[in-house]
């Protein structure tokens, strides 16, 4: 029997959502297959999804943070799950940059030829090359209309072609890749030791060809079929296409090399993208560790309990639609409330939350102005107890962050922070005497929310 990519896909989040983690990582702190890297210490925890654990983020540089994120595939319009996947990393990066101090370079590898591509261009009877370059720009405009940061990088595959074959060829000449009749490059899973160090519970059965020694080999290349875009290539008639996973692997090592300090996406290209991904690089390079920090978005946006959305299920909401409906700073706080491995799911109520609390954010920073500036005389502001609360919020703030990133809780932090402050704003003194005015400490607070949310991404209203 044969199990296609959904199937597979599927039987990774049943895994997860039972947290039968155990099922697929080992729960070893000094698991083989990963090694802690060497390097500058930047005393942030995050969470290993090889060893099942948090571990130290060490980075290979001081000068810089080593970023590739997964890119969309071209071939249709980016809906609001993808948009919350690319949001939580947005938040992740400002955090690493802002917080943390450290040098992001984040590289976007865009698949702009694909077999998603080809039939839907196909099926519109439209150039494959001007439907991807279509999309792409409508997903960048899309990530700006979300205030998400554009990448320091960003490759295409077509641009990329030569060193992709150049990719395929050196794996072919350490024996762990194969050429068919048709000019396919298959690379040899059962030839690499380590297959399976990000997924160890790998389906035995797979949709495969008959041209393939093991059922796990998967395409570096694709010989060319009638009507398919294709490009010259030194194996069998000499034309193909790049197979999906060899696409990112070549573009990211060109960019950084035979090591990486972090590879992010959604948990559903873990296997066998990254998996793949993973031990082709690992071969090419000759190295044990292509990639140091896998990062995941854990779990996809429901809609209704664990429905996620999809196309596939046709319940998908654009990014256009949703953005004629809430804001993008409601989308922001809507991801800043859970933390980026939790579950989200899409309701009103939630969204209704989101936009309260955006309110209140936007209502107290405004009454701290007032207040601040004289429109107001009451206020009953107790200094000490509003700076040491303004301590305590920083401290756990710090904390949350460096712990793998948590945002829920800083969030809770600095709500709570907020709460305090906007009570003493509006509580009327308990003597009939006018209150002593303590604008500085209203200051203090207020800077410190609206710093905190513009170092998340969240953008004010008239701010000067």
């Amino acid at each position: 029997m044969k199990m296609n990519l959904f199937r597979k896909q599927k039987f990774v989040f049943d895994c997860l959502k039972k947290r039968h983690i155990e099922c697929i990582y080992r729960n070893e702190s000094s698991d083989s297959r990963w090694k802690l890297p060497s390097g500058h210490q930047t005393n942030i925890s995050v969470y290993n999804c090889i060893t099942n654990s948090k571990v130290p983020l060490v980075l290979k540089s001081s000068n810089y943070l080593s970023w590739y994120m997964c890119g969309p595939t071209v071939y249709d319009s980016a809906h609001l799950g993808h948009a919350c996947c690319y949001l939580k990393f947005d938040i992740i990066r400002r955090i690493l940059s802002s917080y943390f101090n450290i040098n992001v370079v984040l590289m976007m590898g865009v698949t702009d030829i694909d077999d998603k591509i080809i039939i839907r261009a196909a099926e519109r009877k439209e150039d494959p090359k001007k439907l991807a370059d279509r999309y792409e720009k409508e997903f960048f405009e899309d990530m700006a209309n979300l205030n998400i940061q554009p990448p320091s990088v960003v490759t295409k595959v077509t641009n990329f072609i030569p060193e992709i074959i150049n990719f395929v060829q050196r794996i072919i000449d350490r024996n762990q890749a194969y050429i068919t009749q048709d000019g396919s490059v298959y690379f040899d899973t059962l030839s690499f030791n380590r297959y399976g160090k990000l997924f160890t519970n790998i389906p035995r059965e797979e949709l495969g060809t008959e041209q393939k020694k093991s059922p796990m080999d998967f395409a570096l290349w694709k010989g060319s079929k009638p009507g398919e875009p294709w490009w010259a290539s030194p194996w069998g008639p000499g034309k193909g296409r790049p197979g999906w996973h060899i696409e990112c692997s070549a573009m990211a090592s060109s960019v950084f090399g035979p090591n990486i300090d972090v590879h992010s996406g959604g948990i559903d290209l873990l296997f066998p993208h990254h998996e793949n991904e993973e031990a082709q690089s690992c071969v090419f390079h000759d190295v044990q560790q292509w990639v140091n920090y896998w990062s995941y978005t854990y779990r996809h946006l429901h809609v209704k309990g664990e429905e996620k959305m999809s196309k596939s299920l046709k319940n998908t909401v654009s990014i256009g639609e949703f953005l004629s409906s809430f804001s993008a700073n409601e989308l922001r706080i809507y991801c800043l409330l859970s933390h980026y491995r939790s579950g989200m799911e899409y309701t009103e109520s939630a969204m209704q939350n989101a936009v309260a609390i955006t309110k209140k954010l936007q209502s107290f920073l405004n009454d701290s102005k007032a207040y601040i500036s004289g429109y107001t005389a009451h206020g009953d502001v107790d200094e000490s107890k509003l700076l040491e609360s303004l301590f305590n919020t920083k401290s756990k703030v710090g904390e949350a962050l460096s712990d793998d990133f948590d945002t829920a809780s800083a969030m809770k932090a600095i709500i709570n922070l907020m709460g305090t402050a906007n009570r003493m704003l509006h509580q009327r003194p308990q003597t009939v005497s006018q209150p002593v005015r303590h604008p500085a400490a209203i200051a203090a607070v207020a800077t410190y929310v609206s710093q905190s949310l513009e170092k998340f991404g969240f953008t004010f209203e008239n701010k000067k």
